[in-house]
C-alpha cells in the first residue's frame, strides 16, 4: 500500500480549466508504470473481495485494461472491458456516461443473465461513469456485486454507496487536490496525513 501512496503523492498535477488533474500511471498510463505499484494494487484488491461471489471481472476502457488483466490472472476469473466503440454484437448494451470532465458512449458485450460482476476502476470522482456502467450491467441481465476503485477523489463513492446499498463499493486510497498538490486522506478518520 505504501508504494501506491508514495507514487500518488509524487504525481504531477496539471490544470484543465479550473479543474486540477493529477497524472498517474494507474489513472493515465503516464508516466511509466512500475510493476511493484501494479502488483501492490492487485494484491490489495484480491484481499478485499470475496471472489466466490464473482463470475466476471469488468474493466472500463482505457485504464481498466492494465488493471483487470493481472487481476484476472491472479483470480482465474474471466474479464470483459466496457469499450468506447460499438461492435454491434448480439446483446451489446450501450451506456451514456458522463464524468466531471468528459462524456460519451461506452458499450458492454458478453455479459450473461444472472452473472455476478466485480468492477475494478482506476479513479472514482463523481461516480457518473460507474453509475452508468452499473445500470448498463443491469440492462444486460447481470448484477454488480463489487466495485473497487484504486483512487477515490470527491464524493462519488459515498453517493454510489447510498444509491446501491446492495453493492460492496470501496476504494484503496482516498485523496483530494490542494492546488498543485495531491493530499492523501486517512481512511479511518478523513483527516489529512
Amino acid at each position: 500500500m505504501q508504494q501506491l501512496r508514495d507514487s500518488l503523492q509524487a504525481a504531477p498535477v496539471i490544470w484543465k480549466g479550473a479543474y486540477p488533474y493529477f497524472i498517474h500511471p494507474i489513472t493515465d498510463g503516464v508516466p511509466r508504470m512500475h510493476p511493484d505499484v501494479l502488483t501492490s494494487i492487485i494484491e490489495l484488491v484480491v484481499e478485499r473481495v470475496d471472489w466466490s461471489e464473482v463470475d466476471v471481472l469488468l474493466g472500463i476502457e482505457a485504464m481498466g485494461l492494465p488493471l483487470t488483466a493481472p487481476l484476472s490472472m491472479a483470480t482465474g476469473i474471466p474479464l470483459v472491458i466496457a469499450r468506447k466503440r460499438s461492435y454491434g454484437l448480439e446483446g451489446e448494451v450501450e451506456i451514456d456516461q458522463a464524468t466531471g470532465y468528459s462524456k460519451g458512449e461506452m458499450y458492454l458485450n458478453d455479459l450473461g443473465d444472472g452473472e455476478r460482476i466485480a468492477i475494478l476502476d482506476d479513479v472514482l470522482s463523481t461516480g457518473g461513469t460507474l453509475e452508468a456502467v452499473v445500470e448498463g450491467v443491469r440492462r444486460a441481465g447481470a448484477e454488480v456485486t463489487n466495485i473497487v476503485a484504486v483512487v477515490e477523489k470527491g464524493g462519488g463513492l459515498r453517493r454510489l454507496q447510498g444509491k446501491y446499498p446492495d453493492i460492496n463499493i470501496q476504494s484503496l486510497v482516498r485523496l483530494e487536490m490542494d492546488g498543485d498538490k495531491v493530499v492523501l486522506l486517512d481512511e479511518a478518520e478523513d483527516r489529512l496525513l
